[in-house]
This record gives structure tokens, sequence and C-alpha cells, in this order.
């Protein structure tokens, strides 16, 4: 799919868009509150040949002052992040995350240095010029300066603003309309509000636009205005596997929450109203939550650009949505920003169903369950002790193994009652050799089966009881950021793959290095393998299953190779406490005394249980399959 069209609503030499080259460096410049009165009057900024007015009002409609006036910037400081506020189009152009960073030690930004447009578009409403010919130019706020008219508490002329603990800062920008001989009517604006809190990822943002009815008119409809917002994302991570999830998130009114495809480009239009909307990379996200209404006619879209100038390019997400309005001649919204990491207990906070970006397992109800109630609460608990998340997946890993040991013993003890009958099924398949004798030799099974009292499944049921487990944790670790850059033995970061040795070529399907916690892994996995096929009857296999149970290892080496090392050790400490518990467990189990239970309950007369009578009809059932009628 084809990128969206960029807006075309302002002139070239005005706009910065999100996709251009970065800017010079942020320089840290604090505006000082500045009064209406003190603004240059309009003769000052704008020629005062009427050839030049009617140009400027064909571009900027009833805000050439603001469209010409020149830009600063604002920055703000709170216990948790950097701010910095772009005059022009009196919005967020960067943030700074102080308690993270990049894969390669740098400052983390979500959003970059002029990398975001953010705007309400509308039109201005028909300006006639010399010639008699009429103009309705559209406008963006994106392209027009906004003033800095007062900021609670004060500020200290020349240093950023800063906010801490349970404290909040308040700062409100406007963007005034022209008035005839002045530089602004200061009855006619656009309002931003800006509420920043100490401690807190989560700030508010009140929009208000002002006595605007005569001047301007909606794109659409007239009780919307349309709001656009488009910005790029950066790299901060060191790989992008299929986990990363990099893509854009909304919820709808029903608080369904749902996402775009997160393949190389996307574009989707919901059918119903939106409560937020947000560009989701794998730990990090930036969203918009609309808290007095909804948004309208949504439009989103994620794509990538080739041969991007920004060396940290990620990619390019917009999206573009109706909020709804009284007038333009007094309306009000209010909205928040969330710019921070992706912490379940931090999102789940805000009540806002935030968290759903984190991928535990959403679709299927069992896995979310496991990793909410059980898998975070006991992680988060571990860790707070200070250990290495190293320590702590080990801990967690021997926790769980107690947890299932129930499961593992009577998986093994169900194997054990099958081996102890594997002499006497061997019998039977030499009683019968021919394939034409399969019926009665599956009746003998089954009946062999009936008289020992032993149900072939009931070792199935205890792993697939195991099994959701296993998935959940493969959710959990690769999306977990308290394991992000977290080092343990060799690994510099569980979030990352452990490279121990770089390749002078790519294999495909594997790489261009080698992750040791997932060759370790690989290797236990097929140990594990072999032992499991010397416990089970080799009889009872399907044909050709031994040699996908070998082969699945193999793949897992290519898979887990550029995942998280946390997930390979995870596995590998998994399957180590397995081959611990198969020893333990065999150690308690005397076959004999089985083989002795067993013979005993042939001697006792037999009721045919549901299951076996089931079991027999299935089998009847395949090999005498109903003759087709001609």
């Amino acid at each position: 799919m084809s990128p969206p069209e960029e807006d075309d609503q302002a002139p070239a030499e005005t706009t910065t868009g999100p996709d251009t080259a970065p800017a010079a460096p942020i320089e840290e410049k604090v505006l000082p509150p500045v009064q209406p009165a003190a603004l240059p009057a309009a003769a000052e900024t704008v020629s005062d040949t009427t050839s030049d007015l009617h140009r400027l009002k064909a571009v900027y409609g009833p805000f050439v002052h603001a469209g010409t006036a020149e830009e600063g910037r604002i920055m703000i400081e709170n216990d948790l992040m950097k701010v910095v506020i772009n005059t022009r189009g009196g919005m967020i152009g960067s943030v700074e995350l102080s308690d993270y960073q990049t894969y390669d030690s740098l400052p983390l930004q979500l959003l970059g240095a002029d990398s975001t447009r953010f705007g309400f578009s509308f039109m201005s409403r028909v300006n006639p010029d010399p010639t008699g010919q009429t103009h309705s130019p559209h406008i963006n706020t994106a392209d027009l300066v906004f003033e800095l008219v007062s900021v609670e508490p004060e500020m200290r002329a020349g240093e950023p603003i800063r906010v801490s603990g349970s404290d909040s800062l308040r700062l409100v920008l406007r963007l005034y309309a022209d008035a005839p001989g002045i530089a602004f009517d200061p009855g006619k604006y656009f309002e931003y509000t800006y509420t920043f809190y100490g401690n807190r990822y989560m700030l508010d943002y009140g929009f208000r636009v002002v006595g605007l009815n005569q001047d301007i008119i909606p794109t659409s409809r007239p009780d919307v205005l349309q709001l656009n917002w488009h910005t790029y994302l950066r790299r901060q991570e060191k790989t992008q596997d299929m986990l990363s999830g990099t893509t854009i998130y909304y919820r709808e009114v029903n608080e369904k929450v749902h996402y775009l495809s997160e393949s190389d480009s996307d574009t989707e239009i919901p059918k119903d109203h939106l409560q937020w909307v947000s560009f989701k990379q794998r730990f990090f996200s930036s969203s918009l939550i609309m808290r007095s209404d909804y948004f309208r006619e949504p439009v989103l879209a994620h794509y990538t650009l080739e041969n991007h100038p920004d060396p940290r390019y990620l990619k390019s997400m917009k999206v573009s949505m109706e909020v709804p309005i009284q007038s333009l001649g007094n309306s009000a919204a209010d909205f928040s920003f969330y710019f921070g990491p992706l912490k379940y207990k931090t999102l789940r906070s805000y009540k806002l169903g935030l968290e759903r970006q984190i991928p535990l397992g959403w679709s299927f109800a069992p896995l979310a369950w496991i990793n909410r109630y059980a898998v975070i609460p006991v992680f988060d608990w571990l860790g707070g002790y200070g250990w290495n998340y190293g320590i702590v997946i080990l801990v967690l890993t021997i926790m769980l193994k107690i947890v299932l040991f129930p499961i593992a013993y009577r998986t093994y003890k169900s194997s054990a009652k099958m081996r102890v009958l594997k002499p006497e099924i061997d019998e039977i398949a030499k009683k019968f050799p021919k394939k034409e004798d399969a019926m009665k030799k599956q009746q003998a099974t089954m009946a062999l089966y009936k008289q020992a009292g032993v149900n072939p499944m009931a070792g199935c049921v205890p792993m697939l009881l195991q099994f959701p487990i296993l998935i959940a944790m493969f959710r959990f670790f690769p999306s977990s950021i308290e394991l992000r850059q977290e080092a343990f033995l060799w690994a510099h970061d569980l979030s990352s793959y452990d490279s121990i040795a770089s390749l002078p070529f790519e294999i495909p399907f594997y790489g261009d290095h080698v992750s040791l916690f997932t060759l370790l892994m690989t290797i236990s996995t097929i140990i594990y393998t072999w032992m499991n096929n010397q416990m089970m009857s080799s009889s009872q296999q399907m044909p050709g299953m031994k040699t996908m149970m070998y082969l699945m290892p193999v793949m897992f080496l290519g898979i887990f190779n550029n995942y998280a090392s946390g997930l390979s050790y995870y596995y590998l400490l998994a399957n180590l406490f397995t081959f611990g518990q198969m020893f333990v467990i065999r150690r308690t189990i005397d076959e004999d005394k089985i083989h002795r239970k067993i013979q005993e309950h042939k001697k006792k007369p037999k009721k045919q249980s549901g299951f076996q009578k089931r079991l027999e009809d299935a089998a009847k059932k395949h090999y005498n399959p109903p003759k087709k009628k001609k």
C-alpha cells in the first residue's frame, strides 16, 4: 500500500514536516510570558502594500500576523521527561524520557526535534483581492505561531520550566486572529492549555476556540474541526522482531482495543468513534486521549519511507480525526497525552485500556489471565527485592515448576503405566502384523487398556494444561520492559539477543550472529525430546511424529536467535528443572509395583467406560468407513 498523501494545506516555505531532514539540535530557550499589548503592530511585521497583504491573506487568512511571526521554543522538565513545545503550532515538538536510553546509550526521544506535525485544519472565510477574485485558503494551526500568555507558577527568565513531585505546572498559549490597525484581536483566538505533573508521564491538554465564527469555517461539517497528527517514530531498540509491534493502537467507544497490521504499511478507517489513539513501538508509546467526547471519522495509517534522512527513522504514523465543537464562537475540548513506557501497572492505573498495547495474549483469554494475575504480580514482587533480573527469572521458574509439579507427576506416572504395558502391546502388534488386521489390533489394544485400567490419553491432558503457560511466557518476556537493558552473565540486554559471535555472512532463517542462550535452549530441548521418547511407547506414536519432534527444536534455533535472550534463558531453565523433576519422580515411582497393580486390576470384572467406548467407535469408523451408495 502506498503511503497516504501529506497535508497540502500549508505553504512549502513555512511547513516543517515530520519526514524532512532532522533539524539542528534544540537550543534550550525559554520564552518569557508575553502580554498581548507588548506585541508589535501588524505594520511592523507585514508589508504595507496592498498586494503583499492580500498575498499573505491568501495563505494565512485572518492569521497573517501569526503566520509571519518569529517562532520560539519552550522547555518543560518534570521528574520523568523533558518536553519541548514549539510556538509554531503550539504543540509538543520533542519528548525525551529521563530514565531511559536507546540501545546505544543515547538520550531516548519518543518524538524527535521537528518530527511532529499536530494541528486543527479549517478554511478562512472568503476574502476578495484587488482584482475581485475571492480566496478561501485551507489553514492549519500547525503553521501558525502561538503566544505564551501565562504560566502558573511563574517561571524565571532564561531557565527551563521545572515541576517535581506532586506539584503541577499550567501554561496557556493562544493563537490570535488579526485585527485592523493592530497586531491582533484579543477576543478572537485558539487556546491550548497544558498541565504537567511532576511525577507523571500523562499530561493534560485543553483546546478552546473563541470568537472565530465570523473568520473561519470548518472543512467538512459545522459541528466539527479536523485534527491531524503526523509524526515518525525513532528506533530505540537493537532489534525489531515479530513481537516488536510498531503500529497504531486505538480504543473504540465500546471499549474494544484494536490495532493496525504490524507490516510495513497499513491504513484503517474504524467505523466507530474513538476514545484514544496511540503510536506504539516495542516498549514505548505516544497516546492522545479525548476526555470530553470522542474522536469522529478517524482515518489511521502507518508506513515506512525508504531513504529517510534521519538515521534513526523507524516508521511514519498519521491520524486524521474530527473533534466535535459547539460553535466557533465558543467551544472547548479536553484531552490528555501519554508519553512513556509500556509498563503494565502504570498503564493499568489510568483505567483507559492503554495496557492492552502490551502483547500479553489478549486474543486468547487464558494467556492474558495467566500473565495478568500470576506472572506479572509475581515478577514485580520478585523484582522489588532489587535482584538482578536473571535471578528473578530463575526464582520465577522454580516457583512455576513447584506449582506444576503435580501435573508433571501425573504425566510421568501415566507414561510409566504405558511403559509397563509396552511388552503386551508389542505382542498384540506381532499377533496382527497385516494391514487388514488393523481393526483387530486396535480392538485388542483397547481391550488391554480396559483390563489394565489405563487411560491412554491421561498423559495428554496434563500436557495441555501446561501449554497455555508456555505460550504465556512466550508473550510475556519479549514485551517486559523490566528486562530492557538488564545484563546477566554474557547477555548485555535480556530484552534483546545475546550474541557471543558475529558471522561474516547471514544464514537464512538464522541470522548473522550466534545467541548462546538460544543454542543452549535448543540443545536441552533435543535432550528432553530424546528422554521423552525413551519413556513413551514408540508404538503409540504416529508415523513421522518422532522426526517432527526432533525437527521442532531446530526450527526454534532459527526463530529464537533474534528474540529476547530472557525468553531463551527461561526455556533453558525450564528444561533443566524438568530434567531434575524427571530424575526425582523416576526415583519415587516403582514400575514393578505399578505392574503388579495392573495385573491385579485385570482380574477384576470390568465395565466399559464411556471414554473407552468412544475410542472403540472412533477406531471402527476409521478402519471400516461406511460404503458409498452406488
